[in-house]
């Protein structure tokens, strides 16, 4: 590895670029550097594993601008829907254990949902987004998303938007919580405490959900983006249709989206949305998949889990929620190209067709890609706009595949040359 400890003179004020990487990884150094220099990186790590082994680890720039604060090697922002693949890994692990069965009926293991129109929904339903509750019609208590018991019986009580299993929309909230509530009824732990144990503390991650007391400190100060014009029609419909689905998902969360950089916050478990991840912690949680499920002698899936985590499940000319076209396989979304959509909904992640993994809103990923032996992490506390990976964070992806020497096809799709 080559070791870095870089002054940088950026537009932001003198930053300090620190970490490694390996030789043939230039261009990922390089377009981390540019990031700061001429794209408007404020604090961001990038991190890649090949065949288990970390080629890539570099971090710099400010965990709070305000304050002109450092970011660390310990520096945690809040990954937004990067904690699904968390969330996800976590299902497909107890798959592979025998303890779940992702095609049984949710009411086997999970009796007071499984009721009504919700007897149909299975648990492989929860994890592609088909489950039909992308979002809570009814409004949410204050603080609700802080007090476990209270949001699983609100989604127990909770109206369908549709039929389970008959469409697709983004459930960008409430997977988190139904999918944790799965880990605790078969595990008797809280998810945040499954994860910790079982992945975060064997492969020595900084990956939380649910925030300890001690590393509170390290928590990255977040920045919003300005909304650029047009909006999505995902933000229009937000603005414009209060008992819609988009609205009932961004703003009826109990105060969450006002609250989230509190401390109250950042302890909570908030499984599609509240992890707090380094870069290195984003890679290696995906490390065992591109490794054929197995990392350091411990297996976490076998080959036929893997297959599921990979493929497509689910797929849609236009997502429900999101109103853009959307790829999913069961826990993670698949590489998408939405750049010739119209301008405002071009969201979108180019990996290679084997890879999947989890973007955050505002532009943090962590993926796997099995064929090439990879694992990729990036989080920012500058959030881009849109749902999918920013234009700083895929170019660093670009940059990672083309460093393995492959090439972007016509349909968006990084294929080995």
């Amino acid at each position: 590895m080559i070791e870095v400890s870089q002054e940088l003179s950026t537009p932001l004020g003198s930053i300090v670029v620190n970490g490694g990487y390996e030789s043939r990884f230039e261009r990922v150094f390089a377009h981390f550097l540019g990031n700061f220099l001429t794209r408007g990186e404020i604090g961001a790590g990038v991190a890649v594993t090949l065949e288990g082994d970390t080629v890539v680890d570099l971090y710099g720039g400010f965990a709070d601008l305000e304050s002109r604060s450092r970011w660390t090697e310990k520096t945690m922002p809040v990954v937004w829907s990067s904690t699904k693949g968390a969330t996800s890994i976590c299902l497909h692990n107890l798959a592979f254990r025998g303890i779940l069965d992702l095609d049984a009926p949710v009411s086997e293991y999970w009796p007071e949902y499984g009721v009504g129109d919700k007897s149909a929904t299975t648990v492989k339903m929860f994890l592609d987004h088909t489950a039909g509750l992308p979002a809570i019609k009814e409004p949410v208590p204050q603080n609700a998303y802080y007090d476990w018991p209270v949001i699983t019986k609100i989604l127990e009580d909770a109206e369908l938007w549709w039929r389970p299993g008959t469409a697709q929309g983004y459930h960008g909230l409430t997977k988190g919580f139904l999918c944790g509530e799965i880990v605790r009824r078969v595990t008797g732990l809280s998810i945040g405490e499954f994860f910790q144990k079982d992945f975060s503390v064997p492969l020595d991650l900084d990956f939380f959900i649910g925030l300890p007391d001690d590393r509170v400190s390290d928590a990255a100060t977040m920045v919003f983006p300005e909304q650029e014009e047009p909006l999505s029609d995902f933000f229009v419909s937000v603005e414009e249709n209060p008992e819609g689905i988009q609205s009932k998902m961004f703003n009826n969360d109990g105060g969450h989206m006002s609250e989230f950089q509190t401390t109250m916050a950042l302890r909570s478990e908030i499984p599609a949305a509240g992890g707090l991840a380094t870069a290195r912690g984003l890679a290696g949680v995906y490390a065992p998949f591109a490794c054929g499920g197995e990392l350091r002698g411990k297996r976490f899936v076998d080959e036929d889990q893997l297959i599921r985590m990979s493929s497509v499940s689910s797929a849609s000319g236009l997502d429900r929620c999101l109103l853009v076209p959307m790829r999913f396989s069961e826990g993670f979304t698949k590489t998408m190209d939405n750049r010739k959509g119209k301008p405002g909904n071009q969201d979108t992640i180019l990996m290679s067709e084997d890879a999947f993994g989890c973007p955050g809103f505002g532009g943090s990923i962590g993926l796997a890609d099995p064929a090439a032996g990879m694992s990729f992490g990036y989080c920012m506390n500058k959030m881009g706009p849109g749902t999918a990976l920013n234009p700083r964070g895929q170019g660093l992806l670009n940059a990672t595949y083309e460093s393995l020497g492959y090439r972007i096809t016509r349909s968006g799709r990084w294929s080995k040359k």
